[in-house]
């Protein structure tokens, strides 16, 4: 199946019941007010999302917050309770199939069967999408390859590392070609450079033209991958943004100079408003939000002094410091888990 380019004209949802028009290029996943409650309890109350084509999406949110249950009904898995949901140009609620057929599924825990080898697992997931024996194998046979499987292809997956069987997962999510693909808190388990190899592989899928919708509560995670980032907190999205963009939201952010001497240092002073100074190193740091008109500002009045700095660099507060202020407690702070009252077992999503 092809890829969706992020350059498509904007277009109406195929389906009429969603009614969902976005300005210009058509995005990849649109929600309008979607809600869903289990028992009394509210778990998604109205979120609205637009998420670009061919980018990474990161949905943050506490334990509880109602991460895995957006990805549950974006991925047909459940039904909402109100609201509306496009994905791939196509009604989740009245066109489950199309949307199925265009998105892939990688869940927090990998979906792969410890009894049989890599291979063999591909080509299962090859019958699944009905591909035809000699390309299911074809299919196979590559993405061995990309995920750099080739050489453990015919080893049972119970001797993977966690790193390997995480490689193998998602390559079974692209057997059938997704558009979409939902990787729910795929790099939970892993160690630091198995989380770095995946996350190069999601950059080289979205290089590719496949979108990401990804939930973590790795931070850095998101920091890293995601052009843009909705903070999900209580079943409301309580910000959105890129990450630069929503660390400016939050106090603390600063440039930090270094003069040559005291006496630089004392005519910086009267032309900059100094949040901190140390006079024993000859630095000082301005208050800024980081954007570049605010240290061209500084430079100008640096100019005006007639004093060069030594060393210059921006500091800004991390997605630690902005998950802290939004939702009002850490990122691994401890809620109603959302996934015990969303159980439902761990599958691929097929054609």
């Amino acid at each position: 199946m092809a890829h969706q380019s992020a350059r498509q004209p904007a277009r109406e949802s195929a389906s009429p019941q969603a009614g969902i028009v976005e300005p210009g290029p058509a995005p990849a996943l649109v929600t309008r007010a979607l809600r869903k409650s289990f028992g009394e309890k509210p778990v998604l109350d109205g979120i609205d999302l637009s998420v670009a084509a061919g980018t990474v999406f990161a949905l943050l949110g506490p334990n509880g917050a109602g991460k895995t249950t957006t990805v549950h009904i974006l991925s047909t898995l459940i039904a909402a309770d109100a609201g509306r949901a496009q994905v791939a140009g196509h009604d989740v609620a009245a066109e489950p199939d199309a949307v199925r057929a265009a998105i892939g599924v990688t869940g927090q825990f990998s979906a792969v069967d410890n009894l049989l080898t890599g291979r063999e697992n591909l080509i299962l997931m090859a019958d699944l999408h009905r591909l035809g024996k000699v390309e299911g194998r074809r299919r196979a046979e590559q993405l061995l390859r990309r995920f750099e499987l080739a050489d453990a292809a015919d080893q049972r997956v119970m001797a993977y590392s966690g790193g390997m069987r995480r490689r193998l997962d998602l390559a079974m999510t692209l057997v059938g070609e997704p558009r979409v693909i939902f990787l729910d808190e795929p790099t939970t388990g892993l160690d630091p450079r198995s989380r770095r190899e995946l996350w190069a592989l999601i950059r080289r899928l979205v290089a590719g033209g496949v979108t990401v919708f990804l939930t973590t509560q790795y931070l850095e995670e998101a920091d890293r991958l995601a052009d843009h980032v909705a903070v999900l907190d209580r079943g409301r999205i309580v910000a959105q943004g890129s990450p630069a963009e929503l660390k400016r939201l939050v106090p603390g952010g600063h440039i930090r100079l270094r003069f040559a001497d005291a006496r630089s240092l004392d005519l910086a002073a009267g032309f900059l408003e100094f949040s901190a100074r140390d006079d024993e190193s000859f630095t000082a740091q301005v208050p800024s939000d980081g954007a570049v008109s605010a240290l061209r500002k500084v430079l100008d009045r640096l100019d005006a002094a007639g004093v060069e700095a030594e060393e210059l660099s921006v500091h800004l507060p991390d997605l630690d410091d902005v998950f802290l202020a939004l939702t009002g407690r850490g990122h691994e702070a401890s809620a109603p888990d959302e996934q015990n009252r969303t159980a439902q077992p761990e599958r691929k999503t097929t054609s």
